[in-house]
């Protein structure tokens, strides 16, 4: 059974059709990648799992339950957990007080708090204030912050965007760490980081699924070299 699963999934704008009839289906244990080039829907898909966008039509359902409707908090509980393209920090706290709060949210030991900071390399700034951390950095907080809810589900949006290549490649590490703890759904335009740690991509395309398969069936697609590909640095 699938872990996150999205049927005839539509939203429109102001008539505006964002995303058309989406049927996804994410298994227990899996990397997946979802790519496609700007404008084809991935950040409003990704707001309807996450519960901050209401869908127009068709369903998502979590573990096997419609939660469609629910809200996004009910849905962390549930076991979700995401990060946003821009970060959602609180810059005027430190950076253990930052992760301190998603492990308060589960009930989790405080122990948790160090633990998730050292995975992203972070340890050694707890006490230092979020609001002035690098950009890179503040992403890789996001990411711990994530991590110590101890999801079923880790949803990353651009989690790379600002991090120097050292710690992309530290970031890949990272995610095949993981595969073993969570399920990962992954929102990238780095195509290296994509190929390097996804088990399967999908490509979005104006709203709709162009092509989903493992990453050498995606690179090898004509459909989405034409639409995605030949404009990205692989």
């Amino acid at each position: 059974m699938s872990l996150l699963e999205t049927r005839g999934l539509s939203k429109s704008f102001s008539g505006l059709r964002a995303v058309h009839e989406v049927d996804f289906a994410l298994p227990e244990g899996e990397v997946r990648a979802l790519i496609g080039p700007n404008g084809a829907g991935k950040t409003t898909f990704v707001g309807m799992l996450c519960g901050r966008i209401e869908p127009s039509s068709g369903t998502v359902r979590f573990s096997g339950a419609d939660v469609s409707h629910l809200p996004a908090h009910r849905r962390i509980r549930a076991g979700m957990a995401y990060t946003f393209q821009i970060t959602s920090i609180f810059a005027k706290l430190s950076c253990r007080e930052n992760v301190a709060l998603a492990v308060r949210r589960r009930h989790g030991p405080q122990s948790d708090v160090i633990e998730a900071l050292a995975r992203v390399g972070l340890d050694d700034r707890a006490d230092q204030l979020a609001g002035d951390l690098s950009y890179g950095h503040q992403r890789l907080l996001e990411i711990a912050m994530g991590l110590a809810q101890k999801p079923r589900l880790l949803i990353l949006d651009e989690p790379t965007q600002g991090l120097s290549d050292g710690e992309i490649d530290a970031f890949c590490t990272l995610i095949r760490e993981l595969k073993a703890e969570t399920t990962i759904l992954l929102i990238e335009h780095n195509m290296a980081v994509v190929m390097q740690t996804a088990d399967r991509i999908t490509v979005l395309n104006f709203g709709e699924i162009l092509a989903e398969g493992a990453p050498d069936e995606i690179r090898a697609n004509r459909a989405v070299q034409a639409a995605y590909l030949g404009t990205e640095d692989a």
